[in-house]
């Protein structure tokens, strides 16, 4: 069985910076500021083969730790499933969706209430493809800030952002943002798979719970990301969050919550 590179469903102190697939991930993620309980987010970069893997975020939900538990299943249910490598598309994909499927039934006969957002890329070379289910999101910008794609959360809220009834910049201060319409343990459960890319050479891929979208404007991430090394953009991510999680601001989001993402770009 292939086991994740990186595994947590705790905090890390430091951004964690590895090779992986055809480029180079940075990964973190740490527990919301004051908060006792244990992270409920897990995170996971999955090696399939030379130059092929998978990025994963979960986001549990449910509360105490139904919610860590939801998520670890998830990444370990996805572990499993691509455990034998796979080496073209097709077998990639298929072994994700039957991963998030197995997540999905064992966390539903776990009998607990408990469920998990999920925010999957498959990386084969220089070809990308994002999976969601919920509101973790990926995002995939280009050097100069240009979207090249931005899944859209399963929620009201995220469905009104997409349909041009609410502003994005007002969509995250909602008092409904919260609330998702499909998680992995729900019943009648779906994955949205977004379009098969090819990564430019300075192409940044941001996966990540809703602890770093509800408290960063989508423009503040890519002016974070866009240049420099990967390991200094993470960095700098991770602080600005905190900083905003950690000082209300009048115009600013607040939002503390766990917090986790990786950041990937091929080389």
């Amino acid at each position: 069985m292939n086991q994740p590179l990186i595994y947590c469903a705790t905090d890390m102190d430091d951004i964690v910076s590895l090779p992986f697939a055809s480029g180079v991930a940075c990964a973190f993620t740490r527990r919301a500021p004051g908060k006792a309980t244990p992270n409920e987010d897990s995170i996971a970069l999955i090696s399939c083969n030379s130059g092929a893997g998978i990025l994963v975020i979960a986001d549990g939900m449910g509360g105490s730790r139904a919610g860590d538990q939801a998520s670890r299943e998830a990444v370990n249910a996805l572990s499993v499933a691509t455990g034998s490598g796979c080496d073209n598309t097709d077998a990639l994909r298929d072994a994700i969706l039957n991963g998030v499927e197995q997540a999905n039934a064992r966390i539903g006969a776990m009998n607990l209430g408990a469920a998990t957002t999920v925010a999957i890329v498959e990386i084969l070379g220089r070809e990308v493809r994002p999976y969601h289910v919920g509101d973790s999101m990926t995002l995939i910008t280009g050097q100069r800030g240009k979207i090249k794609y931005q899944s859209t959360a399963h929620s009201p809220v995220g469905y009104a952002v997409e349909s041009g009834m609410l502003d994005a910049d007002d969509a995250i201060y909602h008092e409904e943002r919260h609330l998702i319409s499909n998680a992995v343990g729900m019943p009648g459960m779906h994955v949205e798979m977004g379009p098969r890319m090819i990564l430019a050479v300075h192409d940044t891929v941001v996966v990540a719970s809703d602890g770093l979208f509800d408290n960063l404007q989508v423009d503040e991430i890519i002016a974070t990301i866009r240049r420099g090394p990967l390991p200094e953009a993470a960095a700098e991510l991770a602080r600005h969050c905190h900083e905003r999680m950690t000082r209300a601001g009048d115009d600013q989001p607040h939002k503390p919550d766990d917090m986790s993402f990786i950041l990937y770009r091929g080389s």
